[in-house]
Parts: structure tokens; C-alpha cells; sequence
């Protein structure tokens, strides 16, 4: 089976052959999404794989798979985030003997914290504080891997604004603030489903979920404003359930006079309580806005879609922040 040059593979796709002596080859200038597997694959020279089109980001190639120039993968090899670059040599992470998971869990207390959630020594692990995102993460998606029936790992803030009238009495979940760049509809609708379900799990309140946009029900035209249209549209069909609606503009979805006049025909419109943000650059500047300015309270990011809880501080964390996403992290548990 070949691939040819130049083709999108998407976010979460299984290749795989039917028969043991078939091969697949991809061909050269491929993108390969996230979370893609790949069995018995020759990945051809000048492929762009995974995150931001550049970096494998928690990806497993299968056995026998030939990546970029010639470098041998070897059986059941998880290839790292940032492993694989465009013209860089690839750098791989095999199978480990037990001697040497041992010296793992001696020698990488994240690895050995992830451990013990898996064999239920602890229910839930809070790191981050002296650790990049993508550490934190790496051994939980290999370790933990995703929960059931979730398709995406995302982060969410859950914010306390003082004084506030709109959203849940001043609290609102912002998501994704931490780790899906430039989402698609379908990521940004399961990112919506997540933040529902962790809403309504921390809070205790009916979720009421907003996608954000610079538009209003059609008031601007553009492509951006389409990929919210269409992921409010798929949130919609998984997800009937749910009160949410989109595309609309903050005022929209949090002032129920702004709401009213601009979307009438909205349950969701003035009284949204969680926030989906149509990229990462703004639920980021988004939450960081109204922590700075309006002094809310920002507890996060927390991760959803983990098969256990996992959260993930700032290296900036005051030891406010470090207790309140503990706090987050014990009701995760019991509510697991």
C-alpha cells in the first residue's frame, strides 16, 4: 500500500495492513497527525508528522516501521514528543527490559508518581511546577494512556471572578488555555464535550457552553469564523444533550442583554458559564486578561481526557495555585 506524496493523514488514524507480508509506504512531504498509529510502515524522507506539522507528538509507530532517513524503529517503539523534525535525525525510545524501567522509576519521580496512579497506590498526581507541560504529559499518554471514548486530551481553566454577576455567580470554565494550538472543528468540539463534563463535575451546575468567535450567528464572514460554525455543528450532533451554541462574540455568550439582542433565539446566549476558545493563542491571552485585570482566581490548567487525574501547574505557580489545583485534582478523584 503506498500514500502518496503531499497527504493529510488526520489526528487519531489506524494504518495497518491486512496481510503480514503487505507493507505501507507514505510517501515524502506527508503530514501525519496526533495520536496516529502506524504498523509496518516506511515513512519516506522529508514527512512532517504530528504536532504543528513538524513534531510526533504522543504518536506510536508500530513494528518494522522505517522513519525519515533510513532510521530503524525497533518493536513496539514510542517515539518521543519533538522527536522528529524535518531533516534531523530521529531520536527513538524503545521498548525498556525491566532493569531498565527500573531505573526509571528510581530516577524520574514523574514517571514513578504516574506509576503509582496506574497501580492504584495514589488516584490522581498534580506535577508541573518544576516541569514543562510536555514532561508531565509524556509519561501519563504512555503510562495512563486517554480515558475511554475521549479523542482528545485538552486543559481547562476553571476561573473565579469576584463580584461577578455573569456565568455561574462569577465561575466559568475557559478551555483549551494549555495545549491544543489551532484546533479543528472536531477537536474543538470534543474539547466542549470535556469542559461540559469537568464543568459540571467541579461545579455541581447545568454546563452552558459558548463557542467563541469574533462573530456572532453570521456577522463576519471568514474561515475562522467557519471552523467555529462547523464545531458547534458536530458538538451539536454527539452531543444533544447539552446546552451549547455558537458561533458568538464573549458579550454575546456571557451579557444576557448582549445575548438577547444578538442571538434571541439562544438557550445558551447571555448565560454561558464555559468558554470555547477557537485556539490556544486566545484562551490563553483570554484567561491571563481576566486574572490580571479582573483579579479572578485561575485554577489550572487542568487536563481532561486522561485516563486518570493528572494536572498540570505553571512554573509560575504561587502556593495558592499549587493547593487549589489539588483541591481540583481530589474532587477529579472522586468523581472518577
Amino acid at each position: 500500500i503506498r500514500i502518496g506524496n503531499g497527504v493529510n493523514i488526520q489526528d487519531g488514524s489506524v494504518l495497518h495492513t491486512l496481510y503480514e507480508k503487505s507493507t505501507i509506504e507514505i510517501g515524502d512531504d506527508v503530514s501525519v497527525g496526533h495520536n496516529v498509529t502506524i504498523h509496518g510502515a516506511k515513512i519516506c524522507n522529508g514527512a512532517l508528522i504530528g504536532m504543528g506539522s513538524v513534531v510526533l507528538d504522543h504518536a506510536v509507530i508500530g513494528e518494522g516501521a522505517i522513519v525519515a532517513a533510513g532510521s530503524v524503529v525497533l518493536s513496539k517503539t514510542i517515539v518521543e514528543p519533538g522527536s522528529i523534525y524535518a531533516g534531523v535525525p530521529a531520536k527513538f525510545v524503545k521498548k525498556v527490559d525491566p532493569e531498565q524501567a527500573k531505573e526509571i522509576l528510581l530516577n524520574q519521580y514523574l514517571y514513578y508518581g504516574v506509576m503509582m496512579v496506574k497501580m492504584g497506590d495514589a488516584d490522581g498526581m498534580v506535577s508541573g511546577a518544576c516541569h514543562s507541560t510536555a514532561d508531565t504529559l509524556r509519561p501519563c499518554l504512555q503510562i495512563l494512556k486517554t480515558k475511554p471514548g475521549t479523542k482528545l486530551v485538552s486543559a481547562f481553566f476553571l476561573m473565579e471572578v469576584p463580584n461577578c454577576e455573569f456565568g455561574e455567580n462569577g465561575t466559568f470554565v475557559f478551555a483549551d488555555c494549555g495545549l491544543n494550538q489551532d484546533p479543528t472543528p472536531e477537536e474543538l468540539a470534543a474539547i466542549a464535550a470535556s469542559s461540559a463534563e469537568s464543568f459540571r463535575s467541579l461545579v455541581g451546575a447545568e454546563p452552558k457552553v459558548a463557542f467563541l468567535s469574533h462573530s456572532t450567528k453570521g456577522s463576519a464572514k471568514h474561515a475562522l469564523v467557519d471552523k467555529v460554525v462547523e464545531a458547534t455543528k458536530i458538538a451539536k450532533e454527539q452531543n444533544p444533550d447539552l446546552k451549547l451554541d455558537g458561533e458568538m462574540q464573549l458579550d454575546a455568550a456571557i451579557v444576557p442583554s448582549v445575548g438577547a439582542a444578538k442571538a434571541p433565539d439562544s438557550d445558551v446566549a447571555g448565560k454561558a458559564n464555559v468558554l470555547i476558545f477557537p485556539n490556544l493563542d486566545a484562551g490563553n491571552i483570554g484567561y491571563k486578561l481576566v486574572q490580571r485585570l479582573a483579579k479572578a482566581e485561575a485554577y489550572g490548567p487542568v487536563t481532561q481526557g486522561i485516563a486518570a487525574p493528572v494536572n498540570d501547574l505553571s512554573r509560575g505557580c504561587s502556593a495558592d495555585d499549587i493547593v487549589g489545583v489539588v483541591a481540583i485534582t481530589a474532587v477529579q478523584c472522586q468523581n472518577k
